[in-house]
């Protein structure tokens, strides 16, 4: 929570609940730009997998590098933009021009956009553009 709070501009701590002589932490509130989340301490034995996983949503190459770089820290980068952060939490870190372009209704944009795509491993705009252009 910490962590994520430190990564996201607009975050905030509500609420921690606490237990035991070592006041270990019980569940926690917080907020991610604008998003509520809860966490709880289920213990060890339940790891994250790629069954969930959270949308980020960019505007520019910017806001892609800067959170490809902090939540990758001490994770796994991985390919079209998905990467693990250092608690095994699957992230997409994805620029809204991915979706603008892909959805073009010339085929032949959309496909060659979606191929330059599923070449990277952090998503460039730029690089979109471009096959979007030549499509």
């Amino acid at each position: 929570m910490n962590f994520y709070s430190s990564i996201f501009k607009k975050s905030k701590i509500h609420h921690i609940s606490r237990f035991g002589p070592e006041q270990k932490m019980m569940s926690a509130t917080f907020e991610l730009e604008g998003q509520r989340f809860m966490a709880l301490n289920g213990g060890p034995m339940f790891k994250f997998t790629e069954a969930i996983s959270l949308f980020v949503n960019c505007e520019t190459q910017e806001e892609v590098d800067e959170f490809w770089e902090k939540l990758s820290a001490g994770g796994q980068k991985s390919r079209c933009g998905w990467l693990k952060d250092k608690y095994g939490l699957s992230w997409q870190i994805i620029p809204s021009a991915l979706g603008r372009l892909m959805g073009d209704k010339d085929p032949r944009k959309a496909k060659s956009v979606m191929d330059a795509m599923l070449t990277m491993d952090k998503i460039d705009i730029r690089s979109l553009q471009e096959a979007y252009d030549k499509g």
